[in-house]
């Protein structure tokens, strides 16, 4: 289409791969108070951090790191801090080291937990066929995260997880330590307990995202591209990832 030789396009594209992004403005940092925040890996030491404004859906930040650590993710959140950003909300899942990180940047900001996440993890847990009452009851609670709109939906659920733990407690202690059902029950029951607190804030303020769907819908497209491209070099697949981030989020 384009006219050029196959090793043309090879030279234009290589060109392209070896050039960073242009760095986004600090403009758009004046306004934007509510995130999202989440990473990836497309390898086993490769992970794709990025800071998603949910206001305006564009990629304020992103960055690629060996893993999600406190280590890397500081040093990204306190350059955008020292440009001006100073977030209300930043929702993402329950990575307690970037947690920490995010806290010791903004320690006035609100972490809102993904229900997503914690819905996904507590039914992982709890198995697809729980092999106690307790768990399929735990689970089916579990299931209607999600669901969760007002102020009502949220009392619905915490009496409902309330007289469940109430309910099945003695029971759960009762379990030989390490049975699977034990150890499942119990880690479910932590990632809640964990959560809880943060777990709502997007029900008095409705400018926080619930979840990071956002976000992992466009890793879900960022993937679906990538596989076309498995035959870069490392170098040149850090540089299409960036690309990509910098491009979609400049889009009309």
């Amino acid at each position: 289409m384009s006219g050029h030789s196959k090793q043309k396009l090879g030279l234009i594209k290589n060109y392209w791969l070896s050039q960073k992004p242009p760095a986004r403005s600090q403009d758009l940092h004046q306004n934007a108070k509510y995130f999202l925040f989440d990473g990836t890996y497309f390898h086993k030491n490769g992970c794709l951090a990025i800071l998603m404004d949910y206001r305006t859906k564009k990629n304020l930040s992103y960055a690629y790191m060996d893993k999600e650590s406190y280590h890397n993710v500081y040093p990204m959140l306190r350059n955008l801090r020292e440009q001006g950003l100073n977030p209300k909300a930043i929702t993402m899942d329950g990575h307690r080291f970037v947690i920490q990180a995010i806290l010791d940047v903004w320690p006035e900001v609100l972490i809102q937990r993904c229900l997503y996440h914690i819905q996904r993890q507590g039914l992982q847990w709890l198995r697809v066929y729980p092999k106690t009452a307790a768990g399929r009851e735990f689970r089916f609670i579990l299931k209607n995260i999600t669901s969760i709109r007002s102020e009502k939906d949220k009392m619905v659920f915490l009496v409902a997880y309330s007289d469940w733990y109430n309910k099945y407690r003695d029971f759960i202690k009762k379990l030989p330590r390490n049975s699977v059902a034990n150890i499942d029950l119990k880690k479910a029951r932590g990632l809640i307990n964990n959560a809880l607190p943060d777990m709502f804030h997007y029900i008095d303020d409705p400018f926080i995202a619930p979840t990071t769907n956002l976000l992992e819908n466009f890793y879900s497209q960022l993937k679906h591209h990538y596989r076309s491209h498995r035959g870069l070099t490392e170098k040149h697949k850090i540089s299409y990832l960036k690309w990509y981030c910098y491009l979609k989020s400049n889009e009309n």
